[in-house]
C-alpha cells in the first residue's frame, strides 16, 4: 500500500509550526526576563560552552520562589543584582518593570548558579515550574582584556508551554519606547490610523510569515480635498532603483516628490515594494469568488477620510516575498519574516495610514496560514537607532546593525555609512573623498574601522588539532605570536570563509574572518569529532582599526608601549603580532598585528570597545602632522583590487575553491601531511583546473563592473569579479575568473557590456592578479 507523500519542510524557529515553543536570547553579560505558568518547562542551553548562568525566580507576591523550579540560592551568585544596579538606562527600565510586579530590587538575594565552569558547547538543563513565576536568567560576564580569551557568550532560553495558546500567536515583544497607540489587525481585515509628523510606526508580524499592505496619504491634503498618497514611480525614481528589487527604500515619496516616510529599522530585509495589494479580481481568477482581499479592506478603512476606493491599491507590501526571475516574471514564496519581526518607519509629515493583515490562504504568500499583524505608534520624542537585522543562522535571533567603539570618531567625520555585515561602516568621508583617502593611504598613512570582522576564540587541548583539520594551512607550524592567512573550505572544496589565524598560546588561537557561520561551523566539527575545545564569539569585545601606509610604522612607534617580553613596534615582523599598551605601562591593553588589506606597509590595532575612542583620539593627535586620513570602504576597494586581494561574494563563494579564488598558495597539498576538510576535493580540483583568477588591464576609460561577462569572440569564457580605476596606474583594471585556456599573459579578451554582444571593452590578461607592487616590496618594508 502506497502511503500519501507528506510535506515536512525544515522551517527553523517558525512559531506557527510549533506553537508550544518560545525562544529567547540571553545576551553575553546580560539578562532576560520571562513569565512561566504552572507546568511550563524552561530549557537553558549554553551555546558555545564554558559560560556561567544565573537564575532568579519570583512568585506573584514578589517573593523569591526558586524552589518552584527545584533550585536553591547559590552563595556568591550576585551578577543579576549587580547588573540591575549598574546605573544604565536598560537596568533602570527593567528595575521599574520589576517594581511594578511587586519585586523589591533594592535587596535582591543571590541567584541560583545553574552549572559549574567548563560546560561543553550545547550543554543544557531543564526546569519545570510548579507555580506561576517571573524568571530572570543571566549570562554573567564583564570586560575582558583584548589579550585574554575568557569571554562571555550568549545563552538560548526555550520555554515549552504546558498549555499552548489556542490562537497561533506568540506573546508580543515589549514596546520599543513610549506608545501613542497600538492595535492588532486580524487576518482578512484592515485598519486606518492617523500619525503626526515625527512619530514612528512599527508594523509587527506577530507569528511570522504574514504579509501586511500599507498605504498613506498626506493628512493636510485630505483636509483640503486632495488625495496625495505614496507614489511608487516617484519613490523608485528618486531612489535610483528599478522595480525588481526585494527590500525597502530608505525613503518613500508622494506624487509631488515630497518625502512621506523614512525607514528606520527592518529586521527582515525582504519585502515587495509597490506591487498591488491583493484584489478581488485575483481571487476570482483563481475561482474564489467573494474572497476577502486587502484592496477592498483598505478602501473601506479609508472611506471615512473621504478617500475614493480603488479596485487595486499600490502598496508597500511588508513581508511579502516576491522576486523577478530571469524572464521578468513575478514569483512569490513564503515570507522570510519570523515571529516578532518588524519594520519601523518615521512619518515625515502628518499622515492618514491604512494597514492590512492579508487574508491570502490560497498560495504561499502568508505561509498558507494567515495570522495577526500588530501596529504600534511611538512618540516623536523617541530616538531609535537606524538599523537592519542580521541572522547568522535561520533560527538565530535577529541582531540589529551595530556601532563599533570607534563610531563616535568616524561619525564625526562622515554621514556616509553602509551596513557591512551587521556593522555601520563608513563608505567615504566628508571633506576627504575616495581619491584623497586612497592617495593618503598610498603616500602617507590612513586609518580605517574594521570592527565588522568576526573574531572567534578557539581554546582547549584540542584547539590546534581542530584548526588543523578545518583550515587549509598547516596550523602545527604556527608559532606563538605568529599570524597566518588561510582558507576554510567545505567537503566539496568550496570556500566557507577566508581569514587570519593568530596563535596566542599553545592551546589558544583567535580566528578572524568575515563570516558569522564560521564559528558555528567550527563548533559543529568539534562536536562531530568529540574534541575538548571551546569556540567563543569575541566580536562584541574586540574592535579593531587598520593603520595603513608608508608612515604607519612611524605613527604607531610613538604610541605603542611593549614590555620586554614582546617585540617593539618597530621590530614587529610581517604577519606577527604583539601585546602591549597605549603609550605606557598604565595605558589600555592592546594587540597590534602587522597585517592589512591594502598592499601597503600596515598594522591592525585590536582593543576593547571601551578603549576604542582613546586609541582613536591618540591616533589623530599623533597622525595629523604625518598627514593621516580616514579610510572608507570605497577607497579600500580600490586599494585591495590593485593589490590583488580577494573579497567574499566577489572572488569566492561556496562554489569557488581557493585555486579559482587566486589563493592557491594557502593550500599546501604537498607539504601538509595531515588531513583537512576538503582535501580530497581540492586534490581533484587542482589536478583538473577549470578556471583561474587573473588580472586584466582594460583599454580606454570605460570601467568594468562585478558580474560583467568576458568573451573571446561570441563565446563567454569568464566573468569579472572586481574592477576599479587605478589612480596611480592611470588605467582601468579588473580581477577576472577566466577559463584556464585563456590565462596566458598578454591574451586579448573582451568585456561585454549591455547584453554582452552589443558593446565590448578590449582588455589584456596581465602577468599577475597584483596590478600595483607585484613583488610586495611595500608591504614587506
Amino acid at each position: 500500500m502506497n502511503l500519501p507523500v507528506i510535506s515536512r519542510p525544515l522551517e527553523p524557529a517558525l512559531f506557527a509550526r510549533t506553537p508550544g515553543l518560545e525562544r529567547h536570547r540571553v545576551a553575553p553579560g546580560g539578562l532576560t526576563v520571562v513569565a512561566l505558568e504552572p507546568g511550563d518547562r524552561l530549557e537553558l542551553i549554553d551555546l558555545e560552552g564554558d559560560q556561567a548562568a544565573e537564575l532568579l525566580a519570583f512568585a506573584d507576591d514578589g517573593r523569591v520562589a526558586l524552589a518552584a523550579l527545584g533550585l536553591a540560592v547559590s552563595p556568591g551568585a550576585e551578577f543579576i543584582a549587580h547588573l540591575l544596579h549598574d546605573g544604565s538606562r536598560e537596568a533602570a527600565h527593567i528595575t521599574a518593570a520589576l517594581v511594578r510586579r511587586g519585586i523589591d530590587c533594592r535587596q535582591l538575594p543571590p541567584a541560583a548558579r545553574l552549572w559549574q565552569q567548563g560546560t561543553r558547547a550545547g550543554f543544557r538543563r531543564s526546569f519545570s515550574a510548579s507555580a506561576a513565576l517571573l524568571v530572570i536568567v543571566a549570562a554573567p560576564g564583564g570586560v575582558t582584556p583584548v589579550d585574554q580569551q575568557l569571554r562571555a557568550s550568549e545563552l538560548r532560553l526555550l520555554i515549552h508551554r504546558a498549555n499552548p495558546r489556542q490562537v497561533l500567536a506568540p506573546p508580543l515583544p515589549a514596546p520599543l519606547g513610549e506608545l501613542v497607540d497600538e492595535f492588532t489587525i486580524s487576518p482578512g481585515s484592515a485598519r486606518d490610523y492617523v500619525v503626526a509628523a515625527g512619530q514612528y510606526i512599527q508594523v509587527l508580524d506577530v507569528a511570522g510569515r504574514q504579509c501586511s499592505d500599507f498605504v498613506a496619504f498626506d493628512r493636510r491634503g485630505l483636509d483640503a480635498g486632495r488625495e496625495i498618497d505614496l507614489d511608487p514611480t516617484v519613490t523608485r525614481t528618486l531612489n535610483g532603483s528599478a522595480y525588481p528589487g526585494p527590500g525597502l527604500f530608505s525613503k518613500f515619496f508622494d506624487r509631488n516628490l515630497q518625502p512621506m516616510l523614512e525607514v528606520v529599522r527592518d529586521t527582515v530585509g525582504r519585502h515587495d515594494t509597490f506591487a498591488l495589494a491583493c484584489t478581488a479580481r485575483y481571487y476570482e481568477a483563481q475561482g474564489y469568488f467573494g474572497h476577502a482581499n486587502c484592496s477592498d479592506n483598505i478602501s473601506r478603512a479609508l472611506a471615512k477620510h473621504g478617500v475614493q476606493g480603488r479596485a487595486g491599491w499600490p502598496a508597500i507590501n511588508f513581508f511579502f516575498n516576491t522576486g523577478v526571475d530571469a524572464h521578468q516574471h513575478l514569483t512569490l514564496d513564503e515570507p522570510w519574516s519570523r515571529p516578532g519581526d518588524y519594520v519601523l518607519l518615521r512619518a515625515m509629515t502628518d499622515l492618514v495610514c491604512a494597514s492590512s493583515s492579508c487574508p491570502d490562504d490560497i498560495d504561499p504568500a502568508n505561509g498558507w496560514q494567515p495570522t495577526d499583524i500588530h501596529i504600534r505608534v511611538y512618540s516623536d520624542k523617541e530616538r531609535f537607532s537606524i538599523a537592519m537585522a542580521n541572522r547568522p543562522t535561520p533560527d538565530a535571533d535577529p541582531v540589529l546593525t551595530r556601532e563599533s567603539g570607534f563610531h563616535p570618531g568616524t561619525s564625526a567625520l562622515t554621514r556616509h555609512f553602509i551596513d557591512y555585515r551587521g556593522w555601520w561602516t563608513p563608505s567615504h568621508f566628508d571633506g576627504y573623498g575616495t581619491l584623497e583617502e586612497y592617495h593618503g593611504c598610498r603616500e602617507r598613512v590612513a586609518v580605517m574601522d574594521l570592527s565588522a570582522l568576526r573574531k572567534f576564540e578557539v581554546l582547549g587541548p584540542d584547539a590546534e588539532a581542530l584548526l588543523n583539520y578545518c583550515l587549509t594551512r598547516d596550523v602545527r607550524k604556527l608559532a606563538i605570536g605568529q599570524v597566518v592567512y588561510s582558507a576554510m573550505c567545505y567537503e566539496h572544496g568550496g570556500m566557507l570563509d577566508d581569514g587570519t589565524l593568530l596563535r596566542l598560546g599553545a592551546d589558544a588561537f583567535r580566528w578572524i574572518g568575515g563570516e558569522d557561520y564560521a564559528g558555528i561551523w567550527l563548533s559543529e566539527q568539534a562536536e562531530k569529532l568529540g574534541m575538548k575545545v571551546w569556540i567563543k564569539s569575541a566580536s562584541e569585545q574586540i574592535h579593531n582599526i587598520a593603520v595603513q601606509g608608508p608612515k604607519s610604522r612611524e605613527l604607531l612607534s610613538q604610541m605603542i608601549w611593549t614590555p620586554g617580553t614582546q617585540p617593539a613596534l618597530a621590530d614587529l615582523g610581517w604577519f606577527r603580532f604583539l601585546t602591549g599598551r597605549l603609550d605606557d605601562y598604565n595605558g589600555p591593553p592592546l594587540m597590534v598585528s602587522r597585517t592589512g588589506y591594502t598592499g601597503e606597509l600596515g598594522y591592525e590595532i585590536w582593543c576593547h570597545p571601551s578603549d576604542a575612542m582613546q586609541v582613536w583620539q591618540r591616533l589623530w593627535q599623533l597622525g595629523e602632522p604625518l598627514g593621516l586620513v580616514p579610510l572608507g570602504l570605497d577607497a579600500l576597494d580600490m586599494l585591495r583590487i590593485e593589490a590583488g586581494l580577494i573579497f567574499a561574494g566577489y572572488e569566492f563563494c561556496d562554489q569557488t575553491d581557493p585555486f579559482e579564488a587566486g589563493i592557491g598558495f594557502c593550500v599546501p597539498l604537498k607539504s601538509k601531511q595531515d588531513d583537512f576538510i576538503g582535501r580530497e576535493a581540492l586534490l581533484r580540483r587542482s589536478a583538473n583546473p577549470q578556471r583561474k583568477l587573473v588580472g586584466l588591464r582594460l583599454d580606454g576609460n570605460e570601467v568594468a563592473h562585478h558580474g560583467d561577462c568576458v568573451h573571446v569572440g561570441r563565446a563567454q569564457i569568464g566573468v569579472i569579479t572586481s574592477a576599479t580605476r587605478s589612480p596611480l596606474l592611470g588605467q582601468n583594471i579588473a580581477l577576472c575568473r577566466l577559463d584556464v585556456g585563456y590565462c596566458e599573459p598578454g591574451t586579448a579578451v573582451e568585456i561585454g557590456k549591455l547584453d554582452g554582444q552589443q558593446k565590448r571593452i578590449a582588455a589584456t590578461v596581465g602577468h599577475s592578479t597584483i596590478a600595483y607592487d607585484p613583488e610586495k616590496t611595500r608591504v614587506r618594508a
